[in-house]
């Protein structure tokens, strides 16, 4: 696919589907502010079709990302889901070191805190690009846009 994105290759609607348990009202807040940014500016576009913009409900469903894609006003253009193998990992451990990074910023010197920030951004970069990557078959988004998907997608994903 990477022909350039046109105006028209963009996500302007973006739905989660809750789990089975009512998200907190901070993770709820994280997701609101996650799809905020999402649709704030993105490139999104659906692999061998040029329907957008697209409308996007996103949810997990076992352990694969579910996509129902949509067109703008409404009709169904595709169903997909992506395994979430080797990204399952990246989210997990972006999450520990984001908890270990708001216990930080309480109780450690500035230069401990870039340490565990400088490890957040890193993996925060590496899960973007696995999502990227796992999203291809299907849709090709560009770099801003993986990074926006992958912050909702964490802040979708279970809690342990």
């Amino acid at each position: 696919m990477s022909e350039a994105f046109r105006s028209s290759d963009r996500l302007v609607a973006i739905e989660v589907i809750e789990g089975a348990e009512a998200p907190s009202p901070e993770l709820d807040q994280e997701r609101r502010v996650a799809i905020f940014d999402l649709l704030e500016e993105n490139r999104f576009r659906m692999a061998g079709d040029d329907a957008g913009p697209y409308r996007l409900t996103l949810g997990l469903e076992g352990r694969k990302l579910k996509c129902v894609l949509q067109n703008e006003v409404g009709g169904e253009l595709r169903t997909f889901f992506t395994p979430l193998g080797g990204v399952r990992t990246i989210v997990e451990d972006y999450l520990a070191v984001c908890d270990d990074y708001f216990d930080a910023i309480k109780r450690l010197s500035p230069g401990q805190i870039e340490v565990i920030d400088g490890s957040r951004r890193d993996l925060h970069n590496e899960g973007s690009d696995a999502l990227s990557a796992k999203l291809a078959a299907d849709a090709e988004v560009d770099p801003p846009t993986a990074r926006r998907l992958f912050t909702l997608l964490c802040a979708i994903y279970p809690r342990s």
